[in-house]
Formats: structure tokens, C-alpha cells, sequence
């Protein structure tokens, strides 16, 4: 654990699971009535929890899929307005919507399609502002037979219960994995044909725009998010040892990947699975290696924070697939929410205000000066200290406080009288020396 709060879990071994002990998929959040909620999907179906003032994960109720089994691997969720949209890719599976006016209450199962059109989905995308339903790898079902996979479909949702197909495609490549959409332009994640970009202004007649099909440690390209800003966009290749890529995207959404992150590949190869960013962080969903959160602002984007969800074992660790699958960081109060493979749902804070200044090769104290009863911040070099102690003298050498930092790159506190102090910390290096470094800051 570094600069992660751990604040709930939820898990629930009743759920079917396979002899790697394997029942959570993905998870989503949405804010509703300024309530903020949670979605998992399980082996079982889809679950949806209100996240409750005090931290914690309040069951509201479930819905079981149309394929409701302990071969169950993939489940995702996205919400448009009242409706959640429930997918699974595997077994006799369909797209479900589930009510959504009647929470915090309950959850109520309003349709269920498996038909010419909808069958086992692999992933889905919502653009609530377009009313556009995005459905990744379709297989329906016509006469009880699967008919040839869908790439993409994309439907309307003028209807909410009843979505109606626009457009199927693109028709020169197998499949798409996964999609991201912003403002009618969407990222399409096409396995191992690399990544394209679309305008889907007119869903009809889509307009093919960009594309990146070969780049540095190129596997099956598996999801992406685009910043707010619209200037960078950040994917990950679901191939072990493979690093996340950080890609600028031009005027005319021409992508170049501008630096590679991620987990070092010791003992074993690391996969990255699901991420999101904002201007300024990435928060991803690391197979076997938990939370992660990178600074993006760095030359090469630095690790700040992280919590393992899955604890290797020896009859696991060769494999690079278990653990946290799907993540959500977009909630209005930062809450994280991050679902594990084999160990459920978690909950988690990370305190980004504390995170305002990107790291550096020196220790940092901010703002200095300081206003009076201002929280004030120190953090150490690239985040790389975890374990250090700070005391804090007055002009005359008296030590006003002394505190003990453990798992945490950073400290903060404030000050209710003005004047000059000195802030030392002191921590124990790599050569196992202890290094101590004394700073001087001003109330004001």
C-alpha cells in the first residue's frame, strides 16, 4: 500500500466460481440524485451497491444473467440516464436493462434482448450526451443459431428499453475489444489491428479519421481513456511484459505514443487491464499488481500511489491474468472503486489535492509561504519514500511536532500562528544510511 486509504470490500463466496476461485469481472460507477453508486459484474450476474457517506458499500440489489454460471468471464455495465445496460460474452448470453429511477431502493430488470441483434457482447460504451449505445464483439442469435460476430454495433437510445441499430462495422477487421467516446470521436481498441480513431457525428456513415496500427511493445491493444483536455490519450496492450503507452493526440487526432509506463516486469511479466485518466493521473487496474496511479505529468509518468488487491501465491504467480480487472475513479467525491477477479469489490481514497504539484528528483514543500490554518504539503523525491519521520522546530529550536510517516510518500499539516519554522525529515536510503534533510518554510 502507498498513499491509497483503504475503505471497504465486498465480497460474497456463494457466487459460483471456477477452481481458480475466479466470480468478479468489471465494475462501473454513476452519480444519481447526488448519491454516488457502484456496479460489479459477477459469475452470478450484476450487483449494484450505493456508496454511503461513512465509506461503504450498501447492497441494493442484484440481477441474475440470462447466463448465470461459473464459466462466466466477462461482464461489464454502463449507465444512460435511469438504465443500466448489462453485458456478458459468454454462454447463451443478451444485453439487460435494468431500472434505475427506483434507487436507492431497488433495481427492477425491465428488458432482456437476445435476438438478431443483441447476444453475447464483450464490452459496451455509453455517449449519454448523443444518446448512443456503443456494443463491442456482438454475437446474436437468429433461430437459436449465432450468427457471424459484429466488430461494432451502434444503436440509439431515443428509445431507452428498445435500442435501435444504426450502423455495424468496421468490416476489414475481426473484431473491436473495447471503445472510448467523447463528443461524437471515438477510440476504438481493435486487438491485435492497433487502434482507430472515428467520427461518428453522423452514426450512420461514420468517417474514419486516424488510425495507429504499429507502435513500440505492440500486443493486443485491450482499452484506452482520453483526458478531459482532449490532449492525451493513454491505452494499455493486454499482453504481458507489454508497458502502457502515453500517446499525444494532434489537431487532426493524430496519435503519437510519446513515453511507455507502467509496472516493472519482476518476478513475472505484468499486464496492465483497465484504466481511466484525468489531465493529470492515470488510474489503472493491474492484473496481480492492484491499483495504480501514475503521474502524468512527469517526463515519464511516475508511480504515486498503489494497493495490491491480489496476493500471488505460488500456484498463481506464473499467471499474469488474476486480480483487479476493472476500475472507476470519476466519481465527484474521488472515491476509487476497483474490481478483482477473484477477491470482489474494493473501495478506495486517494488524496489528490495533496498531489497538485507533480513529483520531481527533490523533496517539495508547498505552498511556501504558507497562509495561516493552510494545509501545507511535503513530498518526497519521486514519491519513492514511503517510510520517513517529520519534526518541526520554531526559530528557536523548539520541536513543535513530531510525527512518523509509514506506506505514504507525502505529509500534510497546518499552522495556526505566523512566524518562520523548519521542517526535518529523516528516512533510511537504500544503502540502509540514515539521511535526514532540513527545509525552511513561513506561515504568513
Amino acid at each position: 500500500m502507498k498513499n491509497i486509504t483503504f475503505l471497504d470490500r465486498w465480497f460474497q463466496d456463494s457466487l459460483p466460481s471456477n477452481s481458480s476461485q475466479v466470480r468478479f469481472s468489471g465494475c462501473w460507477g454513476f452519480t444519481k440524485n447526488g448519491k454516488e453508486y457502484a456496479v460489479v459484474g459477477s459469475t452470478y450476474g450484476t450487483h449494484v451497491f450505493l456508496i454511503t457517506n461513512e465509506n461503504k458499500f450498501q447492497p441494493i440489489g442484484s440481477v441474475k444473467g440470462r447466463y448465470s454460471s461459473a464459466q462466466v468471464v466477462t461482464r461489464e455495465a454502463k449507465v444512460f440516464g435511469n438504465y443500466l445496460y448489462a453485458t456478458c460474452d459468454e454462454g447463451p448470453s443478451s444485453l439487460q436493462i435494468i431500472d434505475l429511477q427506483f434507487l436507492p431502493d431497488s433495481i427492477v430488470l425491465v428488458n432482456d434482448l437476445r435476438n438478431e441483434t443483441f447476444g453475447r457482447i464483450h464490452n459496451l460504451f455509453v455517449d449519454e450526451e448523443n444518446a448512443l449505445l456503443y456494443l463491442c464483439s456482438v454475437t446474436p442469435v437468429l433461430n437459436n443459431l449465432e450468427l457471424p460476430m459484429r466488430p461494432l454495433c451502434v444503436f440509439s437510445l431515443a428509445n431507452p428499453l428498445e435500442p435501435q441499430l444504426l450502423w455495424t462495422g468496421p468490416s476489414d477487421i475481426p473484431e473491436v475489444h473495447d471503445i472510448f467516446v467523447r463528443d461524437n470521436i471515438a477510440f476504438l481498441n481493435c486487438g491485435f489491428n492497433g487502434l482507430r480513431v472515428y467520427d461518428f457525428s453522423n452514426p450512420t456513415q461514420p468517417i474514419y479519421l486516424n488510425n495507429l496500427q504499429f507502435y513500440s511493445e505492440q500486443g493486443y491493444n485491450h482499452q484506452g481513456w482520453l483526458s478531459p483536455d482532449g490532449k492525451t490519450y493513454v491505452f494499455g496492450d493486454e499482453t504481458a511484459g507489454t508497458r502502457l503507452k502515453k500517446v499525444n493526440v494532434g489537431a487532426n487526432y493524430e496519435l503519437q505514443v510519446g513515453q511507455l509506463f507502467g509496472r516493472p516486469n519482476i518476478p513475472n511479466p505484468k499486464t496492465a487491464h483497465n484504466l481511466q485518466i484525468t489531465n493529470d493521473f492515470a488510474f489503472v487496474a493491474y492484473y496481480n499488481d492492484g491499483l495504480r496511479i501514475y503521474d502524468l505529468r512527469t517526463p515519464v509518468p511516475q508511480e504515486i500511489a498503489a494497493y495490491d488487491t491480489y496476493i500471488d501465491n505460488e500456484l498463481t504467480n506464473n499467471f499474469s491474468m488474476w486480480g483487479a480487472w476493472g476500475i472507476y475513479a470519476l466519481f465527484p467525491s474521488e472515491r476509487i472503486i476497483v474490481s478483482d477477479r477473484n477477491n470482489g469489490l474494493f473501495l478506495f481514497h486517494f488524496d489528490r489535492n495533496s498531489f497538485s504539484v507533480s513529483s520531481s528528483n527533490t523533496f517539495q514543500l508547498f505552498p511556501n509561504p504558507v497562509s495561516e490554518n493552510e494545509k501545507i504539503t511535503i513530498r518526497t523525491v519521486n514519491d519513492e519514500i514511503t517510510d520517513f519521520s517529520v519534526e518541526i522546530f520554531d526559530l528557536t529550536g523548539k520541536l513543535l511536532l513530531q510525527e512518523t510517516i509509514t506506506e505514504s510518500s507525502f505529509w500534510s499539516g497546518s499552522f495556526a500562528v505566523s512566524g518562520m519554522y523548519f521542517l526535518r525529515l529523516t528516512y533510511v536510503n537504500y544503502l540502509n544510511e540514515e539521511i535526514s534533510e532540513l527545509k525552511k518554510f513561513v506561515v504568513k
